[in-house]
């Protein structure tokens, strides 16, 4: 690990404040550094998943408070918190040192133990999924148990963020938005994708490789880079370490599918799991699955010297445990044959292949989608491909664009534009409006003995028990 990275983990002062501790990533952050020691606090605009985490687990979290605490020595703020904030510019004055989230991050991350998972798509899941698999090798070999922050919550743990043990590896989920990722020197990656996202701030494909190409020149010379088939030549050139690929060095070999469900056994060099069984569907999971244990496996191998196949087989029965993580196909619900998922899926890829999921799931049943497009700009961007992904369901309502991000082509395409152009490709769809009128859309047609796909980034999983209970008393109706 290099010496900027040592310096930089050795120059966090407490007490640390934290502006939007309701977002995923802040809230893990936070989490973290207390466990290491530090002194924290939070504030976040509104009540969220994260700050109820956080209260519930006795941290002192505000709401709607812009004050400084006087003690704070070190204030970090969410990429969504602006410079102006009254608490950033009372910092200014008191020469208190004021962070972005991920130059936080770029300290808090131990030298020589962070392995972080990027690309466009499977981040969360992939992180948790290498947090699994290294804990499968620590328990096994009686090693200290590895740590995570993710920007989502397992739904095991039922958290965002473990501390590691001393000395331990520590997964961290790299944003590429922002080019956050870039304050990461880790000893290990993974890249699980790269395709056009983060327009808005990227501007073309070409800006997402070189931003991609100077994370991998961050990784550690020593360490190992494991990345998806889709990721190009104008990345890896960069990289200072060895690279395995999936479908070159790492290669997975399927034994079976049950409704979604996928049976498989990955090798690598010289080394090959048992057969795992994933707990999870959709063979994304299965490519997601397969860098996790690679670089489980590579990184491990390489500190301890041990055989590689006992390793692989460490692993898998590590990621075997892997139960999900909320809002990716996670199941909210059941009344009447009728099944609910909710996906975080948000980017026209990700709803394809969730839609294409859920196929297999739901087996033969109509398959409805209440759809919440995320920002205005992706919306305009992509609207054929949405069109595309979206001609896989029996019948979309699409809710208003949640922006998150406001831009200067906000009004060049939204929701009703999309609706058009699906019933234009002979889709079934309806314009919802806002979200208590989407749910009243989508329950008017909803499929007995089929499913009900909940999609977006948005805040679109506050519908959950308004959906569920008015699903619920229509079934009852029924009857």
């Amino acid at each position: 690990m290099n010496s900027r990275a040592q310096r930089e983990q050795t120059q966090i002062d407490g007490p640390v404040h934290f502006l939007g501790a309701g977002g995923a990533g802040v809230s893990g952050a936070l989490r973290v550094a207390a466990a290491a020691g530090l002194e924290v606090s939070g504030t976040d605009q509104a009540s969220t998943r994260f700050t109820e985490l956080l209260e519930a687990e006795g941290y002192d979290i505000r709401l709607c408070d812009d004050t400084l605490p006087e003690r704070t020595k070190t204030l970090v703020r969410s990429v969504a918190v602006p410079i102006g904030h009254p608490a950033c510019v009372a910092a200014r004055e008191r020469g208190v040192e004021v962070l972005k989230y991920a130059e936080f991050l770029g300290r808090l991350c131990p030298a020589g133990r962070t392995l972080a998972v990027s690309g466009t798509h499977g981040k969360t899941t992939g992180s948790w999924m290498l947090y699994h698999a290294l804990r499968g090798i620590a328990r096994e070999f009686a090693e200290p148990a590895p740590g995570a922050l993710v920007g989502g919550v397992s739904c095991e743990a039922e958290t965002n963020a473990i501390a590691p043990e001393p000395d331990a590896d520590f997964v961290v989920e790299a944003c590429e938005y922002d080019r956050s990722f870039l304050q990461l020197r880790p000893f290990g990656a993974i890249i699980s994708n790269l395709e056009e996202d983060h327009l808005d701030y990227y501007g073309d494909l070409g800006a997402i490789e070189n931003a991609f190409a100077r994370f991998v020149d961050g990784v550690d010379i020593d360490g190992l880079l494991v990345v998806g088939p889709q990721v190009s030549e104008v990345v890896l050139n960069s990289a200072p370490c060895e690279v395995w690929r999936l479908g070159k060095e790492v290669k997975v070999d399927l034994h079976g599918e049950v409704s979604g469900y996928f049976r498989f056994r990955v090798r690598g060099p010289k080394w090959a799991t048992p057969e795992i069984a994933l707990s999870v569907p959709g063979e994304f999971n299965v490519e997601n699955a397969a860098l996790a244990i690679a670089l489980a496996v590579g990184i491990s191998s390489r500190r301890s010297g041990r055989d590689a196949s006992e390793l692989a087989a460490a692993a898998a029965a590590g990621l075997m445990e892997f139960s999900g993580v909320e809002r990716r196909f996670q199941l909210w619900g059941k009344e009447s044959e009728v099944r609910v998922y909710h996906d975080y899926a948000h980017h026209p890829t990700e709803v394809r292949v969730t839609l294409e999921t859920a196929r297999r799931v739901i087996k033969g049943g109509e398959l409805h989608v209440l759809f919440q497009p995320h920002q205005h700009s992706r919306t305009a961007r992509f609207l054929g491909d949405f069109v595309e992904s979206l001609r896989l369901a029996d019948r979309v309502v699409v809710s208003d664009v949640y922006g998150a991000r406001l831009h200067i082509d906000t009004e060049s395409a939204g929701s009703e534009e999309l609706v058009t152009r699906l019933k234009r490709a002979h889709v079934e769809a309806v314009f919802g409006g806002d979200l208590s009128g989407s749910v009243s859309a989508a329950l008017e047609r909803v499929p007995t003995g089929g499913g009900l796909l909940v999609l977006g980034a948005g805040d679109v999983d506050g519908i959950r028990d308004e959906l569920l209970n008015s699903l619920a008393l229509r079934c009852a109706l029924v009857r």
